[in-house]
C-alpha cells in the first residue's frame, strides 16, 4: 500500500520550539543539514525528520550540493503568519483604546 506523504501548512510547521531555531538559523545563512544539527541536542536523524516537515510547509528548500543538502529558507510563507497576526493586533489596538476612553472618562 502507497502511503501518501501529509501536507504540512506553514501553522504546524512553527509549532515545534525545534522548527522555529532551525528557521531562524536559516534566516542569517543557507546551511547544510551538519551545521544545521550542530546546534541541537537531538539526533541528525530528528533534525531531518524536523526539516522534512519545513519542507512540505514550503519553509525551507534543499539543494543536492555534493554530498549534502544545502537548505534555504522561504521567508515569504512567513507572510501567512503575519496577515493572520494582523488580525490580533488591529483586535488589542481596538481594546486598549476602548479601555483608555474609559480610563480617561473617569
Amino acid at each position: 500500500m502507497i502511503q501518501e506523504a501529509i501536507k504540512y501548512d506553514v501553522f504546524q510547521a512553527i509549532a515545534d520550539p525545534t522548527r522555529r531555531n532551525v528557521l531562524k538559523l536559516l534566516a542569517s545563512s543557507d546551511r547544510p543539514i551538519s551545521h544545521i544539527s550542530e546546534h541541537f541536542a537531538i539526533s541528525r536523524t530528528a533534525v531531518v525528520k524536523h526539516l522534512k516537515i519545513l519542507e512540505q510547509a514550503e519553509l525551507v528548500s534543499a539543494q543536492k550540493k555534493g554530498r549534502e543538502k544545502i537548505y534555504t529558507l522561504h521567508s515569504e510563507r512567513l507572510k501567512e503568519i503575519e496577515d493572520w497576526l494582523q488580525y490580533f493586533h488591529l483586535f488589542w489596538d481596538n481594546k486598549l483604546a476602548q479601555l483608555q476612553s474609559l480610563v480617561e472618562d473617569n
